[in-house]
């Protein structure tokens, strides 16, 4: 695979800080350049044939970088001498890439593991693979919404009007492109990203897909977020989310710790917010923690509800998060009752369920897809059956007792009377 970044914007956002005497990709970070440390990390994941996009103050970068040797990589320019906007420069790449070129904006502080990123690109028999994540701000960003494969259908831009509950699915500024996608670009014109190539592609029937990872990748292009990133970079953050490396978690229950207890949860109205639960999530995506959904959905299988209605529960809860600058890593259900088949048959089921708790699948299957180290992990729920997941699981298990209804209580770890209260416990805060 190749590279292709993105370093051609201007930056005025961070003129109190460049001065407007370095452009924005060349900003310190802990000792180096922003643009240097997406080198290094491109040139980790063997990525060595490296285009540039340059445009406002070009000379500085070409100065610093010259033809990349002192990297290890071999780094062409593509000179800007009016801006193209984030896609316009691909014309250039034409006949240039061999076959997949990975895309990354020269403004975004990061540690993706690639290896992993291009593996799903490739399952997917995609065209074009963004990279996205659920970040700190989704009411204000553009929303990237996908069919039940990832599949990326459209984006809902952030100036919009949203009547509806959405999913924190952000569009990161990272892309592996197939070669055959850069033919829908006829000439040279200034071209967005988003706006026109991807939404090009998907309207051409192309494979789009979207891989939604909780790694660190945030642009750093205003001064508030610089200074963030900074921090997070050199607390080690960054380099802890990535991939690559074994990840932590807190698996929460939903009924009875998220949202209100309120029996069998069967419609989006029912979905209320405990107290305490933005201030709880805030402190798991600050730490070296993922926050994960682990909840049955047995209503599902009963005919009292629709795949469809339990996912809008769940975006009504990522948007409450959400407007609160908080956001859920990840979100894993059973639709299977326990004496049920499918689509609400009622009959002795005849294939054993795994995912359903207090078995432990939903929780095998999170750690698969995030390379996470089950030992590593909590379990916090409000029953009997949460406290039999961690057990089965071999975590450490937390009740909430504020909701609980069972006049019987297995033994737990610890007891708390919210989840504000057990994620404290967790993260010693």
């Amino acid at each position: 695979m190749q590279g292709f970044i993105m370093a051609g914007g201007r930056g005025t956002r961070l003129t109190s800080i460049t001065n407007d005497e370095i452009p924005k990709p060349m900003i310190d970070v802990a000792g180096m350049p922003l643009l240097e440390r997406c080198i290094i990390n491109l040139k980790n994941y063997g990525i060595t044939d490296i285009y540039m996009s340059v445009g406002h103050l070009a000379e500085k970068i070409m100065e610093y970088f010259k033809d990349g040797k002192k990297w290890d990589v071999n780094i062409n320019y593509i000179i800007e001498d009016i801006p193209l906007g984030s896609a316009g420069s691909l014309f250039y790449m034409k006949g240039k890439v061999k076959e997949d070129l990975l895309i990354v904006s020269g403004d975004l502080l990061f540690d993706v593991d690639i290896d992993r990123m291009y593996d799903y690109h490739k399952s997917k028999n995609s065209t074009m693979t963004l990279f996205t994540h659920p970040n700190l701000h989704p009411y204000d960003s553009d929303i990237v919404q996908v069919d039940g494969d990832n599949r990326v259908l459209k984006f809902d831009y952030k100036n919009t009007i949203r009547d509806y509950y959405y999913k924190n699915n952000v569009n990161a500024g990272m892309f592996i492109v197939n070669n055959k996608a850069l033919d829908y670009i006829g000439e040279v014109k200034k071209m967005n990203m988003e706006k026109d190539f991807v939404t090009m592609l998907i309207s051409s029937g192309e494979r789009v897909y979207a891989y939604r990872s909780p790694e660190y990748i945030k642009d750093i292009g205003t001064p508030e977020r610089y200074e963030a990133g900074i921090l997070d970079f050199t607390s080690g953050i960054v380099e802890k989310k990535c991939l690559k490396n074994k990840q932590k978690a807190i698996f929460i229950d939903r009924d009875g710790v998220i949202n209100k207890y309120k029996g069998f949860v069967r419609k989006v109205e029912d979905i209320e917010l405990c107290d305490g639960v933005c201030d709880a999530i805030g402190l798991i995506n600050r730490s070296e923690y993922l926050a994960i959904i682990i909840t049955n959905q047995p209503v599902i299988a009963r005919g009292e509800c629709t795949f469809e209605q339990v996912d809008e529960m769940f975006a009504k809860i990522e948007t409450l998060l959400g407007k609160s600058g908080v956001y859920i890593d990840g979100v894993y259900y059973c639709p299977h009752h326990p004496h049920s088949g499918f689509e609400g048959e009622v009959k002795e089921l005849k294939i054993e369920c795994n995912c359903r708790k207090p078995k432990i699948g939903l929780l095998e299957q999170a750690a698969q897809d995030f390379n996470i180290d089950l030992s590593q992990c909590y379990m916090i729920g409000d029953s009997n059956v949460d406290i039999q997941t961690g057990i089965n699981a071999g975590i450490p298990q937390i009740r909430v007792v504020s909701n609980l209804i069972e006049q019987e209580k297995l033994p737990c770890t610890k007891e708390c009377q919210n989840l504000l209260e057990a994620v404290k416990y967790i993260i010693k805060e």
